[in-house]
Formats: C-alpha cells, structure tokens, sequence
C-alpha cells in the first residue's frame, strides 16, 4: 500500500504539516505529562482508525518506557484497573473531544470538570491542543492512507 500523496514533499501540505509539528513542538514542552500526551495520542487515533498514528504512538510511549500492557488497554480504558483517575480523566475529554459531532452540545460540562479536578489551566490548555494536534495528524494520514507499521522511535528528529 503506497500513500495517495507525499504531505512531506507537497509544497502546501508540507508546509501545513511544519506548522502542526510546531505546535506538537510546544505541546511536548509543556507541563502536561509526555505519557499522559502519549495516551491521549494513542487514544484518539484508535477512534479515527489511523494505523500510522496508532503504531507511532504505541512505539513511542514504549520507547519511552510505558508499560505495553497497559497500551493494549487503552481501548478499553473504563473496564481496566491500570489506570489512574487523571488519566481516565485525560482519556473521556480525548474521546468526547474527537467524537466532538457524535454530542450535539460538544464536551459534557461533567467530562471537563473531571478533568479540571486533575490538571491545571496550563495542562488543560495542552490536553485540548494535543487532543486537537492528533485529531488533525489523523485526518491527513487516513485521507492520504498513510502505510503503517513501519515506524521507529525518533525517526522524524
């Protein structure tokens, strides 16, 4: 399976792509948790059926030492006991947030005040832009049908 289009050599979606890895740039310097990003990251990609993304950010939260056990659970975080409450609570405000046009009236007030009671405004502002970072890596990858499956850890700098 090849992509539709190479994103990295068109000369518009390439430069898109720059600007997007700039803002995934502040998020991981940020003082919202790289595992909590990570999770986040796997999460919303599972939802949208993005393999590249999906293999990306299992490998990457590996690499970085989570536990696989615990990546394979993400799917289905509410039955799993592996989880803490900040990062169930990270990972409802990713799905309500990807699944943004299955509720008529957005976010529930309930989910974002759970998430409230875990973060502060800074890495509440850094959950919504990963959330919303991922989501757009997503859109362009299952458009283009990106291949997965082939990523390594570090590949892209």
């Amino acid at each position: 399976m090849e992509a539709r289009l190479d994103g990295q050599n068109s000369a518009v979606l390439g430069k898109v792509i720059k600007y997007v890895n700039s803002a995934g740039k502040v998020l991981s310097d940020s003082s919202l948790p790289l595992a909590i990003q990570e999770l986040v990251k796997l999460r919303a990609s599972q939802i949208n059926g993005c393999g590249f993304c999906t293999d990306m950010h299992y490998k990457d939260a590996v690499h970085a030492g989570e536990d696989p056990l615990r990546l394979n659970m993400v799917a289905a975080w509410r039955e799993a006991k592996c989880f803490s409450e900040a990062e169930r609570a990270a990972l409802e405000l990713a799905e309500e947030g990807t699944r943004i046009a299955d509720a008529a009236g957005g976010v529930p007030d309930e989910v974002w005040a759970n998430a409230a009671k875990h973060y502060d405004e800074e890495q509440l502002a850094a959950l919504v832009a990963v959330i919303a970072v991922i989501n757009a890596y997503n859109r362009f990858n299952v458009m283009l049908q990106q291949p997965a499956g082939d990523y390594q850890p570090g590949m892209f700098g």
